[in-house]
């Protein structure tokens, strides 16, 4: 059985500097898109209420004037029974079935205002909701355009990035397969816990990148002698020297046009 490569303190330094270059060119990327993937979903999200909104208030609508239908058929009984009683007092033999009639008329007159009023409700009702649904179908227009433009707008910078995005991602992956597992957990924290992602720095200038706190001269030597993996004592990035970052750099990007 071949025996399993065993790297060096410099090897994964360099592999994780790597790393480190190609994982900020693909947040470069992605600055790029800036907020436009989330402006996107929030214009999907705010044309999906929309669309339900407006599906409400058509079912509303269609009720109300399932409502009139009603009322009118209501409306058109009672016109019938008052015919019928009236037809059925000239025939009454006492006064007592005569007020009996003229009760049940007078409840079919009152059956009669009430629909005439509900009527005339659901008709400001269904007025209401018909301008309710232009206003709101006025809005969802609006808010598709200005989506179709962001998805397009979004379309053209995916298009563009979308080869390298991918190129780098998957280089990311393989130099990934390179570093120990611990190394990489101890880098992806170090990333997502730093506001520009950089997990690994260079010591320029005798202190380390993006940071105004000097590195005491002993720990610059120790750097540059590439035999232990030194940490930022006041941010926790892992320090690499000039030297390395300048050569790792230049070969990084050479990988960059390549893709």
């Amino acid at each position: 059985m071949a025996k399993k490569k065993e790297f060096s303190v410099e090897d994964k330094l360099r592999a994780l500097y790597d790393l480190q270059l190609i994982d900020s060119r693909i947040d470069t990327i992605k600055s790029v898109r800036g907020e436009l993937p989330l402006e996107v979903e929030d214009l999907e999200d705010e044309v999906a209420g929309l669309e339900v909104r407006i599906a409400k208030i058509h079912e509303e609508l269609d009720q109300c004037t399932e409502g009139i239908k009603d009322k009118k058929n209501t409306t058109e009984h009672a016109k019938e029974m008052i015919k019928k009683y009236n037809e059925q007092q000239k025939n009454v033999r006492n006064n007592r079935a005569f007020e009996s009639l003229s009760k049940e008329i007078e409840f079919q007159e009152l059956e009669i205002e009430l629909c005439a009023k509900q009527t005339k409700e659901l008709t400001v009702q269904i007025e209401f909701k018909k301008e309710n649904i232009a206003q709101n179908t006025e809005k969802l227009n609006e808010r598709k355009e200005h989506l179709e433009h962001k998805k397009n707008e979004l379309g053209d910078i995916l298009k563009e990035t979308e080869k390298e995005e991918n190129g780098l991602l998957k280089k990311s992956k393989e130099y990934e397969s390179k570093i120990d597992e611990s190394l990489i957990v101890s880098y992806k924290k170090i990333r997502s816990s730093v506001r520009n992602g950089l997990a690994v720095v260079a010591v320029e200038r005798g202190a380390s990148a993006g940071s105004f706190f000097t590195i005491p001269p002993q720990i610059q030597v120790d750097i540059a002698s590439r035999k232990k993996l030194i940490t930022d004592e006041h941010s926790g990035r892992i320090l690499v020297d000039k030297e390395l970052a300048e050569e790792e750099s230049k070969k990084m990007q050479k990988l960059f046009t390549s893709i």
